[in-house]
């Protein structure tokens, strides 16, 4: 085996491994401890992050950042993921912020002059556009951690008219109109609430134990949601304009139809703790949505409206 590929390989075996001694990459590899020593010696100038440790049950390590063995790109393969990255650019804050902004750094440090420059000229003709927001988010890191281990926080949380404590536990994050929210159990109220990230003023380890919530994602928080919870049928008609307008801004909750001549309707069921959302919402809508049902939600657009005439009339 030549040693490059050698290289190549010990560099995936460390990975995969995780903890390993001199003496057993040097049987598997069929080579000297020796050699298997320089081996390690050059793959930590290359950037593998290795420590040893001494001592009777002693060897070598890998820290907690894995380095990926060399990958093949095609241009137009690095210039889609440059392009994924730069595409979040607009948003306050990522769960990946640094990592992200230094994989677009190596991306482009390495590729070609007349790559770096096709990128130049395509970044200033394509964008992603997104609200941009002055609030950040800086707990996202730690939210989708937790989604992901199940692991349940404790967070300080300021909805709009009062500041909690919640014991929770998440299930994902996802972002919505340059917002970032986090779908989560909440132990108080047994069952699944959504929270605003850039609301909770610390995010900290809980000592509650966590559920076994791994079949729960968030395309189906629905389940573990508490039936006893007060739903009620929606119904609007939409015009083709309100068609396309609804399109820009979707609430998952609610299913949209369209007919031929582009006009459309929506339905569903929605809680009635969330109606004064909903018409916020569709008076953003104006002439373009007819609502049918609910009559309370009805009442309170009507009541919405009411309070708008008094301020401005």
């Amino acid at each position: 085996m030549s040693k490059s590929k050698r290289l190549m390989e010990l560099m995936m075996a460390v990975n995969r491994k995780r903890k390993f001694t001199v003496k057993e990459l040097a049987q598997e590899f069929g080579v000297s401890s020796r050699t298997i020593l320089r081996d390690l010696q050059e793959l930590s100038e290359l950037g593998v992050p290795l420590y040893s440790e001494v001592g009777p049950h002693g060897g070598y390590q890998v820290l907690r950042e894995r380095i990926l063995p060399p990958i093949a790109f095609t241009e137009d393969e690095a210039v889609s993921i440059f392009f994924a990255v730069h595409a979040l650019r607009h948003y306050a804050s990522l769960p990946f912020e640094s990592e992200s902004s230094a994989a677009l750094s190596k991306f482009y440090y390495y590729m070609s002059g007349d790559t770096r420059d096709r990128i130049d000229q395509m970044k200033n003709r394509v964008d992603f556009v997104t609200p941009e927001r002055q609030i950040s988010a800086p707990y996202l890191s730690i939210l989708l951690d937790a989604a992901i281990q199940q692991k349940v926080l404790l967070i300080d949380y300021e909805s709009r008219d009062k500041r909690t404590i919640h014991d929770i536990q998440p299930i994902g994050i996802y972002s919505r109109n340059g917002l970032w929210y986090c779908p989560a159990y909440s132990f108080h109220h047994q069952e699944v609430r959504t929270f605003r990230c850039d609301r909770m003023h610390s995010v900290a380890p809980s000592d509650m134990e966590a559920l076994d919530l791994s079949h729960i994602h968030l395309e189906n928080r629905e389940v573990i949601t508490r039936t006893d919870q007060e739903h009620i049928a929606l119904y609007a008609e939409l015009t083709r304009k309100g068609v396309k307008m609804y399109e820009a801004e979707p609430w998952p909750v609610l299913n949209m139809q369209t007919r031929e001549d582009g006009s459309g309707w929506l339905e569903g069921k929605i809680l009635t703790s969330d109606i004064p959302y909903f018409a916020s919402f569709f008076i953003g809508l104006g002439h373009e949505v007819t609502i049918k049902e609910p009559s309370e939600l009805l009442a309170c657009i009507q009541s919405t409206l009411s309070e708008l005439m008094d301020k401005y009339g």
